[in-house]
């Protein structure tokens, strides 16, 4: 690990903190925020666990350690191990300015529910390194309070043959904020379904980019993020899908939407297909406006005060990714954080 440490460190002092010269953070210029020494020197974040039907180990001793991922696993002097044998389900909590990093290991049939709680102020790095294993179900509840500084979130995944990584976030803003996920699709009939939303006040910004590998045939991912964006605040999606030659019978779909709710606020929606197969069935689409006029109009002509019409209009836009959530809890606790969050908005 001290040798898996040194490497991270060495590469990300080569790769330097990113900035909007970099095509997959143009959006996102991390560098104008903070340095490379600042990334270095971070403290470790503070975490809180609650689990059940899990094993976890405390990784502060410092004996676990893209750009930032790098970051954390060189600098982070924090984090914790997770292993699930069957069922179990844990809710993290990352509430200070600092890094750390979690490992998680779902084995071959078993279920996961994972909660993380992102909050607070200043500089956050958090680095998840994912395994799930062969008919394994994996559930990522994400949810980001809105905050100042930056906060990044580096997810890696690797799903095994029949396993399932579900991702449902929302976001709710910083001065920076960026959520990149790279998945691996391993083994046939692995699944990845990624979802969330984004609810942004002025000056807030957040990044959502995403990177599915289908590096074997017959595997199924899709993708729906949809943003609202207020006062002078920046949305940002970037997925890509890339099909390995011979990964035939993969099957990928992803959707990117955006609501405007002033001229000063910003939305950068950019899917990509990156495709060496030919039996293959992929879409994708991406889509930016304001609120329908005449569904507004519709609304406000039978009493509904413009206030309360554009809430039900925001909120109707954005129960399609709700509608995905199977567990009821996990619905009704997302809705509860994106609720609050349009009435900021208001």
């Amino acid at each position: 690990m001290n040798a898996l440490r040194a490497k991270a460190a060495e590469e990300f002092r080569a790769l330097g903190v990113p900035h909007r010269r970099i095509e997959a953070w143009k959006y996102s210029d991390l560098r104008s925020l903070v340095d490379a020494e600042a990334v270095a020197a971070a403290p470790a974040a503070t975490w809180k666990i609650e689990s059940e039907g899990v094993e976890f180990a405390d990784l502060s001793d410092g004996a676990f350690a893209g750009a930032m991922g790098e970051a954390s696993l060189a600098f982070a002097e924090t984090g914790l191990g997770i292993h699930v044998k069957e069922t179990g389900h844990a809710r993290v909590t990352f509430s200070t300015p600092g890094q750390a990093r979690v490992r998680i290991v779902v084995a071959d049939g078993a279920t996961f529910g994972y909660t993380e709680i992102a909050e607070g102020e200043g500089f956050q790095n958090i680095g998840l390194d994912v395994t799930v294993g062969a008919g394994a179900h994996f559930t990522h509840t994400r949810i980001a309070r809105a905050g100042g500084g930056v906060r990044i979130a580096d997810v890696s995944a690797t799903v095994a043959t029949g396993g399932i990584y579900r991702l449902h976030a929302a976001n709710f803003g910083a001065e920076l904020s960026r959520l990149e996920m790279n998945i691996v699709l391993n083994g046939e009939d692995a699944e990845a379904h990624l979802s969330g939303v984004s609810v942004l006040g002025d000056g807030r910004h957040a990044d959502v980019t995403t990177h599915i590998d289908h590096a074997v045939g017959n595997t199924l991912s899709t993708q729906l993020f949809k943003h609202v964006a207020g006062g002078k605040s920046r949305a940002v999606y970037q997925g890509k899908i890339t099909v390995r030659e011979g990964a035939n019978g993969s099957d990928s779909r992803q959707t990117a939407k955006a609501l405007l709710l002033g001229e000063r606020a910003e939305a950068d929606l950019k899917p990509e297909l990156e495709i060496f197969a030919d039996d293959v069935k992929c879409a994708h689409g991406a889509a930016v406006g304001d609120l329908d006029a005449e569904s507004l109009f519709y609304l406000r002509a039978r009493g509904i005060p413009e206030a309360e019409a554009r809430g039900l209009l925001m909120r109707a836009f954005l129960a399609e990714v709700f509608e995905g959530v199977a567990d009821e809890t996990t619905r009704a606790t997302l809705w509860q954080a994106t609720e609050a969050a349009l009435e900021r908005l208001a």
